[in-house]
C-alpha cells in the first residue's frame, strides 16, 4: 500500500519543478533572455522567488499515485499542466493591466507588452512539448493523443472563459450568476478538472474511473473559486496572507454579482452607486459589503462552494480505485484550500 506523507508531496513538487526546468532549460545563446523571463515567472530563476502551490501538478500526481502506486512517470503530465497554467497567467496579467505578482513585478511591467505576450505563447508551446517525454516513458502514441487533445480542449476553454471575462467587463450591467458559473467552469474547473482527469488517463484504460476522477476535479474547481470569492471580501488577513480587496478593485465575483440581482431597490441603488466610483474610499467599502451581507450574497457563496466541496468528496469517495492514503492526502488538501 502506498504511503503518501509530507516528504511524498515535497518530494513530488521537487521532481514537477525539475521536470519544469528540463522543459524551460536555455536552448542557444541568442535565445537565453526569454528562457530567463519564464523561469522569473515561475519563481524558478534561482532567487528563491514565490511560486505559487503548484496545486494543479500536485492533484494531477496524486490522482496517478492512488492508482498507480507512483508518481515519476506522470511528471511531463505535471510539466504541461503547470506551464499551460502560467501561460495564462502571463497573459492575464496584460489584459488586466497587473503590475505585480506574487510580491514582485509582472513579466509586461519589467519588459513591456510584446516580450510578454511572446513568453507567454512560448510557455504554452513549451507545455505541449512537454509531452512529447510521455512517449520516452513508455505511453502508447494512443494515450499520449488522448491526453493532448484533453489539454487543448482545456486550453480552449480557458480562452473561452477569458473571452466573458472581458467582454461583461467593459460592459456597464454585471454579468448574470449563471453567466459566472459558465465562466468560472471554464476558467477554473476547467483545468483543475483536467489535471487531475489527465492523472487518471495515464495510469488507466477504465473510462468510468477517469470520468469519476473528473467530476471530482470539476466540482472541486468551482469550490474553490467560489472559496477564493468568500475569502477576496470576508477573508482573514492572517489566514490568507492579503488584505481582502476585492471590492475595492471592483472585482465582479459571486458575492457582488449575486447582490445585483437580489438587492431590495434602495440597497440596489446605492450598491450601484457606489460600485461606479472609481476609488471607492474605506467607509464606501463597508457600506458596499454590508449591502452584500443584507442581501444574503456571503450565505449564499459559502452555500454553493460547501455544495460544491462535498460533491468533490462524494466523488472521491466513490473511486473505490483510490489507495485510501491518497484518499486521506486528497480530502487533507481540499479541506486547506477550501475553509468555506
Amino acid at each position: 500500500m502506498t504511503v503518501i506523507n509530507e516528504l511524498d508531496l515535497a518530494q513530488m513538487l521537487a521532481d514537477t519543478e525539475a521536470e519544469i526546468l528540463r522543459v524551460v532549460s536555455d536552448r542557444d545563446g541568442a535565445t537565453v533572455g526569454v528562457y530567463e523571463m519564464i523561469r522569473y515567472h515561475l519563481g524558478l530563476d534561482g532567487s528563491d522567488g514565490p511560486r505559487g502551490k503548484r496545486m494543479r501538478p500536485l492533484l494531477g500526481l496524486l490522482a496517478y499515485t492512488s492508482i498507480a502506486g507512483e508518481h515519476a512517470r506522470a511528471l511531463p503530465g505535471a510539466a504541461a499542466v503547470e506551464l499551460g497554467h502560467n501561460f495564462s497567467l502571463v497573459h492575464d496579467d496584460i489584459e488586466d493591466g497587473d503590475v505585480e505578482r506574487r510580491h514582485r513585478a509582472t513579466l509586461w511591467a519589467l519588459h513591456g507588452v510584446p516580450q510578454a505576450i511572446n513568453t507567454g505563447d512560448l510557455i504554452f508551446s513549451l507545455s505541449r512539448v512537454a509531452l512529447h517525454r510521455l512517449t520516452d516513458l513508455g505511453f502508447s502514441d494512443s494515450k499520449v493523443l488522448r491526453l493532448m487533445r484533453l489539454y487543448d480542449e482545456t486550453c480552449v476553454a480557458l480562452c473561452e472563459g477569458q473571452y466573458i471575462d472581458i467582454a461583461t467587463s467593459a460592459q456597464d450591467a454585471p454579468m448574470t450568476v449563471e453567466l459566472y458559473f459558465d465562466m468560472i467552469g471554464r476558467k477554473t474547473a476547467a483545468l483543475i478538472a483536467a489535471s487531475i482527469e489527465a492523472g487518471a488517463l495515464l495510469a488507466t484504460d477504465d473510462d468510468e474511473v477517469i470520468a469519476r476522477y473528473r467530476r471530482f476535479g470539476w466540482s472541486l474547481g468551482l469550490a474553490f473559486q467560489l472559496n477564493d470569492d468568500l475569502l477576496g471580501i470576508w477573508g482573514e488577513e492572517q489566514k490568507t496572507g492579503k488584505v481582502p480587496t476585492d471590492v475595492a478593485r471592483h472585482k465582479k465575483t459571486l458575492p457582488l454579482l449575486y447582490a445585483f440581482e437580489h438587492a431590495g431597490p434602495a440597497d440596489l441603488a446605492r450598491l450601484t452607486e457606489l460600485h461606479a466610483r472609481p476609488e471607492p474610499t474605506d467607509a464606501d467599502v463597508g457600506e458596499i459589503v454590508a449591502v452584500l451581507e443584507r442581501a444574503g450574497a456571503d450565505v449564499f457563496t459559502r452555500t454553493e462552494a460547501r455544495r460544491h466541496r462535498d460533491a468533490a468528496l462524494g466523488e472521491l469517495e466513490g473511486l473505490s480505485a483510490v489507495d485510501p492514503a491518497v484518499r486521506q492526502k486528497l480530502i487533507g488538501i481540499i479541506n486547506s484550500v477550501i475553509s468555506a
